[in-house]
């Protein structure tokens, strides 16, 4: 990792404006491109699901390939497809030319760079524990107004109610702590704020519980309950709730009280 002596770009200055002042880096570390929080610290979870989002080489694969394959036999044939899920986490998060977004692990940022072009007067910042992922995305980005960091989605840097709008598509169920996860998106999502999640959801005859003592444990894939994310949301004080469930996944959208 090299430290970066000269003023980092605009769009990670910015960023570095949004961070709580204690959590504010004395100096930014950019590699490749993206602002790295971590260092040599690992947030994301031992077990092989997590440690594939680690791979260069699905780095390379994953938004043409893996990510549509993953998103098939998840939704099911009948479910949205890829372009409709762009269209979906648009329409969901309700996007204005000055909104700041938050993309939580972003990959990538095969959305990321949607949303950047939706937000031309804003700012929108893509957030990743991986290195890999976090160098193709800076590969594939030409935006002035996108910013990438590597962080951790349990513990984000920013200030309360920094960003207008958060998205955390196919994510959350291999976050180790989704549910701190979602703390830290209801803490720095702004009054009126728009969030959007796509998730598992458990549609099977086991219940929730005894389907993850053999898929998470196995995985570190976590299927949610039907009702779960709803009722998160609704318990940090969310409003607007949404939910289309799509084989078996979820897409939830909902609102901050203003």
């Amino acid at each position: 990792m090299r430290s970066t002596t000269a003023p980092p770009p605009p769009a990670i200055e910015q960023t570095l404006a949004l961070f709580e002042p204690a959590r504010r880096p004395a100096v930014a570390h950019v590699e490749d491109g993206y602002l790295d929080l971590l260092g040599e610290e690992d947030p994301t979870g031992a077990h092989p699901g997590q440690r594939l989002m680690l791979s260069s080489a699905l780095a390379l694969i994953y938004e043409r390939l893996w990510r549509p394959l993953g998103g098939r036999l998840l939704m099911g044939a009948t479910g949205p497809g890829m372009r409709e899920e762009h269209r979906m986490a648009l329409n969901m998060l309700e996007l204005s030319p000055s909104d700041r977004v938050l993309d939580v692990a972003c990959g990538p940022g095969n959305f990321t760079r949607d949303f950047a072009r939706a937000t031309g007067g804003g700012l929108v910042v893509g957030l990743d524990a991986s290195k890999t992922m976090l160098s193709v995305a800076v590969r594939e980005s030409e935006s002035a107004n996108l910013a990438y960091v590597r962080g951790d989605a349990c513990a984000l840097p920013f200030r309360d109610g920094a960003f207008d709008a958060i998205c955390c598509f196919a994510a959350l169920y291999l976050i180790r702590e989704p549910m701190r996860a979602l703390d830290e998106i209801a803490r720095v999502l702004a009054p009126g704020g728009r969030v959007a999640l796509l998730s598992s959801c458990n549609r099977g005859p086991l219940p929730t519980g005894a389907t993850n003592a053999v898929v998470r444990s196995l995985s570190g894939v976590r299927i949610f309950a039907r009702d779960e994310l709803t009722r998160a949301l609704r318990d940090r004080g969310l409003t607007g709730i949404e939910q289309r469930v799509a084989g078996l996944a979820q897409f939830v959208s909902a609102r901050k009280r203003a």
